[in-house]
């Protein structure tokens, strides 16, 4: 959503009706994740995507009858299908849709847009489908806004409905999970009476590079374009600063140690950290301290003779071999042949990418040999 937020304010400023599309859910093989949404105003725009192109055309039609009725609705698309088929979704799954008018009840689509300019967390609840006996508490495209702490927005039709769903969103949104869940009427669990849509945004995941070098400032740019947001810290003044890497969100001068007292707390599984340095005095603080956090992937450069020496201290430091065994991505990267800076970049990403979905084990293996989803 935060993608298409300035057309999307662009055409209401212009006093254009828009519609927007999600995706809701996934089954089997899917273009986009849940959570994917697209705009389009009444004059047939289009801003962001919810297939990467396969079905984009037919919900254009969906989204601009959705505005002449006035009326939300759930459709899906499927390999099945004929007409899914006759528009490009041959990826061999199905993928679902919510496509509504853009109202959100005027301060809940505002509350929203503040939180995501901000970069607050927010977690917004959709009621996405209602059985008929439901349909007299609540109705499709019903709204609640939902944050770490304070009051909710908006209101899904009874207030133990919107008790339980915002304690659930608010566990969705600790984990950045974005996802449908059924309800009772009144918020009855194990029933079927409404189905939600709970939309998870979180603040971007975050990349701390410990050493100022060449490396880092490819793995800076290749990480700016993955969405992270991304820290160099190194002790060095000489070597940190904004202008060697203009594209870091922030340049810090300290050492590894103090920098992860401070900020380690506040790491989590989507965030990664890279040790560059090459030096025993900056590296073994480096991963003490992210060991010490919760950060999801660990990674640290250096040649297999670098390692084994490195391994060495930090067992000596009082570092856990089991733990540094599961935590600690060393040599770092894939081994994908790569030698310049930038190739590097690219497989210490990849490796960040498998580790966070769960797939290191088998990241080399190439998509042509494998068999399953690839999504």
């Amino acid at each position: 959503m935060k993608e298409i937020l300035s057309t999307v304010d662009e055409w209401l400023a212009q006093g254009k009706r828009v519609a927007v599309a999600r995706v809701i859910g996934i089954e089997d093989s899917g273009p986009r994740d849940p959570g994917a949404t697209m705009a389009v105003s009444e004059d047939g725009l289009v801003a962001g995507s919810v297939s990467g192109g396969c079905v984009e055309g037919a919900v254009v039609s969906e989204a601009l009858d959705v505005l002449a009725t006035g009326r939300a609705r759930r459709c899906s698309f499927g390999y099945s299908d004929d007409q899914a088929f006759a528009v490009g979704l041959t990826c061999g799954g199905v993928v679902h849709l919510f496509v509504e008018p853009l109202d959100w009840g005027g301060q809940i689509y505002h509350e929203l847009r503040r939180s995501l300019l901000a970069g607050e967390p927010a977690g917004l609840v959709t009621v996405t489908n209602v059985v008929e006996e439901a349909s007299a508490t609540t109705s499709m495209g019903a709204k609640l806004l939902v944050r770490a702490e304070g009051p909710a927005h908006g209101s899904l039709g009874d207030p133990e409905l919107d008790r339980v769903v915002t304690r659930d969103a608010r566990a969705m949104l600790e984990r950045g999970v974005t996802g449908s869940r059924h309800y009772g009427a009144r918020g009855e669990a194990r029933r079927e009476d409404l189905e939600t849509f709970i939309e998870s945004f979180i603040a971007p995941s975050r990349l701390v590079i410990f050493g100022a070098v060449d490396f880092s400032r490819a793995l800076v740019e290749v990480g700016k374009v993955l969405g992270f947001n991304v820290t160099v810290c190194d002790a060095r003044a000489v070597f940190a600063t904004k202008a060697r890497f203009p594209m870091a969100d922030e340049v810090v001068v300290e050492w590894p140690d103090s920098y992860l007292d401070r900020v380690g707390p506040s790491l989590g599984p989507r965030d990664a950290v890279c040790v560059l340095t090459h030096d025993t005095k900056f590296d073994v603080p480096a991963i003490l301290g992210a060991l010490d956090s919760r950060v999801g992937y660990i990674g640290a450069m250096g040649s297999r003779r670098t390692h084994e020496k490195r391994w060495e201290r930090l067992l000596e430091a009082g570092a856990s071999e089991a733990e540094l065994r599961e935590r600690l991505m060393s040599p770092i990267g894939l081994d994908v042949g790569s030698r310049t800076p930038e190739e590097t970049a690219v497989a210490i990403c990849a490796e960040i990418i498998a580790v966070r979905s769960g797939r290191a084990k088998r990241a080399m293996a190439p998509l042509r040999d494998g068999s399953g989803p690839i999504h």
